[in-house]
């Protein structure tokens, strides 16, 4: 879980880098998700759940792309 977790962040960083508000909101949201989850027992759960956050950082990974403004009318 902690491996995956740290994942997350790394990915977070490389893909949304220099796009602060980006980069805060994905923290946020890899937080509350594992804060959310944390007192999960049961293995099926977990298992599911980590499927999903591994999936997820393929989906950053792979599928995100971050433009940026050369000029007022060019990206």
């Amino acid at each position: 879980v902690l491996k995956l977790f740290k994942l997350l962040h790394r990915t977070r960083q490389e893909v949304f880098k220099n796009d602060t508000k980006a980069l805060e909101a994905a923290r946020q949201k890899i937080n509350e998700e594992f804060r959310n989850n944390r007192d999960e027992t049961s293995e099926e759960k977990i298992n599911e759940l980590l499927k999903i956050g591994s999936d997820v950082e393929v989906i950053l990974r792979t599928s995100v792309i971050q433009a940026v403004h050369t000029d007022s009318d060019k990206i």
